[in-house]
C-alpha cells in the first residue's frame, strides 16, 4: 500500500540517533522544507538491529520510530560492502567500530583485513557503499528505496569531512575521498539527478516517488 506524498511543511521523524546521518539528511531535505527531528532528540529508544539485510534493519528501525512517535518515521541502513572481503562488514559496518564507535578502528580493520587477503592494488581494493531508505507509517505501512555507490578502498585514510568510513573510500571517477569532498558533490542530488553518495541514490527516488512536485 502506498503512503501519501509530504508537502512543505510536513513533519517527519529520521530514525537515528547518529548525529551525522542526521546532518547528512537535513542539507538532503533543505529545498523540500520538512520539518525533520531525530530520534534521538524525540528521547526514542534504538531498536535492536537484528536484520542480516540493510532492509530488514532499516524496517525495524523505521517503524519503531513511526510507532514510537506516532508519525511518519523515515530510516537508512547503510554500509560499506568491500568486495576482496565477501561484502563485509556489510549489515555490520557500525558494528566494526565498536561501543563507543571508533571509525579510525574501523577503518584500520578494514585495511588489516585487505592486507591479510592480499589486496593491494586499487582492483583488489573495490568495495560499495549501500543505503536503503524506509518510509513507515505508524499503521504499519513502508516503503523502501536503495542507492549504490561503487569505488575504492584507499590509504592512508585522507580527510575530515564525512563520517565513518568516508576518508578510506574513494568513489569511482574522483581522485578524491568522501572524507575530502564537500557536501554538495558528495550529494550532488538535484531533481532528475540520481546523485553521487549511496544515500543522495536512495533519496533521489525517494523524492520522486514520495514529496509532491
Amino acid at each position: 500500500m502506498s503512503i501519501p506524498k509530504l508537502r512543505r511543511g510536513d513533519r517527519l521523524v529520521l530514525a537515528t540517533h547518529n548525529a551525522g546521518k542526521l546532518k547528512e539528511f537535513q542539507e538532503l531535505f533543505a529545498p523540500f522544507g520538512l520539518e525533520l527531528i531525530s530520534a534521538g532528540e524525540l528521547g526514542l529508544p534504538e531498536p535492536e538491529e537484528t536484520g542480516t539485510t540493510f532492509a530488514e534493519n532499516a524496517r525495524t528501525k523505521a517503524h519503531a520510530s513511526a510507532k514510537g512517535a506516532n508519525m511518519l518515521a523515515l530510516s537508512d541502513d547503510s554500509g560499506l560492502c568491500v568486495d576482496a572481503l565477501d561484502g563485509r562488514p556489510g549489515v555490520y559496518t557500525a558494528d566494526w567500530a565498536g561501543v563507543p564507535r571508533d571509525f579510525n578502528f574501523a577503518m584500520q580493520r578494514v585495511q588489516d583485513e585487505l592486507l591479510a587477503k592480499g589486496a593491494t592494488t586499487p582492483e583488489q581494493r573495490k568495495g560499495s557503499f549501500n543505503a536503503t531508505l524506509c518510509l513507515a507509517h505508524p499503521d504499519g505501512r513502508d516503503m523502501i528505496f536503495v542507492g549504490k555507490c561503487d569505488g575504492t578502498l584507499v590509504w592512508p585514510p585522507r580527510g575530515t569531512i564525512g563520517h565513518g568510513y568516508d576518508p578510506m573510500f574513494q568513489p569511482e571517477g574522483f581522485d578524491i575521498t568522501f572524507g575530502e569532498m564537500a557536501a554538495e558533490t558528495k550529494h550532488s542530488w538535484a531533481p532528475g539527478q540520481q546523485g553521487l553518495s549511496h544515500r543522495a541514490r536512495a533519496f533521489a527516488q525517494f523524492v520522486e516517488n514520495q514529496i509532491e512536485g
